[in-house]
C-alpha cells in the first residue's frame, strides 16, 4: 500500500518534509479488527505535536492520522458492520474496557488509552486496521472529506462545549478559529440560539470567517471584548491566550483548554497568571483529555441532525507535508483533509 510515514521526531522549522512516501506492507487485521480501505483522512494540529515530539509516537516508523474515513474490506465475526460499510476511526483507537473510567463511558481517561496515529497506525495510507468496537458509522449525508474532520475536530469540540457547562443565553468565547472552533460555533448557534459568541483569533482572515459564520464579535486575543464571558474554549497551540482568556471571564467562569500539548512553555506568561486578576472569584481552568466513544457518536448524530458541514481544503495523500506546513503556519480556513484514491 502507499503510505506517508514518520521515521523520527523532527523540527518543522528545519525540516519541511517530515513524512516520507513509501510502499508499505499491507496490514493484516488481528482477531476482532476490521480492515479498511481509506478514502479520506483529516490533518490535525496533534500531528504537529507528534512530529515535533510534544506527544511523540509510541514507535517508529509511524503512520499518522486519526480522522479516518474508509470502507470495510475485511470484517470480523464480532462486528456489527458488513463488508462495504463506510466507517470512521477517531483519535480513540482502543481502551481496556475494564477500568473504572471505561465502565463509566470515560474511556478517554483510561490508563491504557491508545491513540490512532500515535500508538497504532493511522490513516495517512491506503489501508488500515481498527478494532471493530472503536469504529463509527458515517451518516450518509456527509461526503468522505466532510466526515473526516467531524471525527476529531468535531468530536473534541463537542466534548469541550459539554465541559463548559454553558446555558442558553450565557456568553461564550472561542480562542483560535480553526477546524474545531468553527464547528463549535455551528453547534452553539443550534443548541444555544440566544448565546452571543465572541471569537479571539490573531489573523483577520480567521476573524472574518468567524463573522461569516455568525460570531457576535471577533478580535485579537489581546483585545477587550464588549462583555466578559461565562465560558471560553481555547483551541490554540500556545500559552499566551490562556492568560488573556482568564481576564475575560466573569466570576465563576470556566476556561476549557482543548489541546493535548502547548507548543510554548512560556514562563513569562505563566508568571503573569495573577491570582486576583485571573483566578479569584471562583474562576477555573479545565482541560480536555482525548475523546470517549460517546463524544464521537454524539457529535456525528448531532451533525447529521442539524447539517453541520465543515469547510474543508483537500489535498492528495502525497501532499501531506504541504498540508502540515500550512497548518503549522496557521494558513487555515476550516479543516484540511487528505483524499486517498
Amino acid at each position: 500500500m502507499k503510505a506517508m510515514i514518520l521515521n523520527r521526531v523532527v523540527d518543522l522549522a528545519k525540516n519541511r518534509q517530515p513524512l516520507v512516501p513509501v510502499s508499505y506492507p499491507d496490514p493484516i487485521p488481528a482477531p476482532g479488527e476490521l480492515l479498511l480501505k481509506v478514502t479520506a483522512c483529516g490533518v490535525c494540529h496533534t500531528e504537529l505535536d507528534e512530529i515535533e515530539g510534544r506527544t511523540p509516537p509510541a514507535f517508529f516508523p509511524m503512520i499518522l492520522g486519526h480522522q479516518v474515513v474508509g470502507n470495510i474490506i475485511k470484517t470480523s465475526p464480532e462486528s456489527i458492520y458488513q463488508l462495504g460499510d463506510r466507517v470512521g476511526v477517531a483519535w480513540i483507537f482502543s481502551a481496556c474496557g475494564k477500568c473504572e473510567y471505561c465502565l463509566n463511558n470515560n474511556e478517554n481517561l483510561c490508563p491504557d488509552f491508545k491513540a490512532t496515529g500515535r500508538d497504532a497506525f493511522g490513516g495517512y495510507a491506503e489501508l488500515m486496521t481498527a478494532p471493530h468496537n472503536f469504529v463509527f458509522k458515517i451518516p450518509d449525508k456527509f461526503t468522505d472529506s466532510e466526515a473526516a474532520p467531524l471525527l476529531c475536530a468535531g468530536a473534541i469540540g463537542y466534548r469541550s462545549l459539554k465541559l463548559t457547562g454553558l446555558k442558553n443565553g450565557q456568553y461564550l468565547g472561542l480562542t483560535g478559529f480553526g477546524a474545531s472552533a468553527h464547528l463549535v460555533l455551528k453547534m452553539v448557534r443550534y443548541q444555544y440560539p440566544d448565546t452571543p459568541i465572541f471569537v479571539f483569533a490573531r489573523s483577520e482572515q480567521e476573524r472574518e470567517f468567524a463573522r461569516e459564520l455568525g460570531a457576535t464579535w471577533a478580535g485579537d486575543s489581546t483585545d477587550t471584548p464588549p462583555e466578559p464571558m461565562h465560558a471560553i474554549i481555547d483551541t490554540t497551540p500556545v500559552w499566551k491566550p490562556v492568560v488573556d482568556a482568564m481576564k475575560n471571564l466573569r466570576p465563576g467562569g470556566r476556561l476549557v483548554i482543548n489541546a493535548i500539548r502547548k507548543e510554548e512553555i512560556d514562563k513569562d506568561y505563566l508568571l503573569k497568571l495573577d491570582y486576583p486578576a485571573h483566578l479569584w472569584l471562583e474562576k477555573e481552568i479545565k482541560s480536555v483529555a482525548n475523546v470517549a466513544r460517546s463524544d464521537v457518536q454524539g457529535f456525528l448524530k448531532l451533525a447529521a441532525e442539524i447539517s453541520i458541514t465543515p469547510e474543508v481544503q483537500e489535498y492528495p495523500l502525497e501532499e501531506a507535508n504541504q498540508a502540515l506546513i500550512e497548518l503549522k503556519e496557521r494558513k487555515i480556513r476550516g479543516a484540511k483533509v487528505l483524499c486517498i484514491d
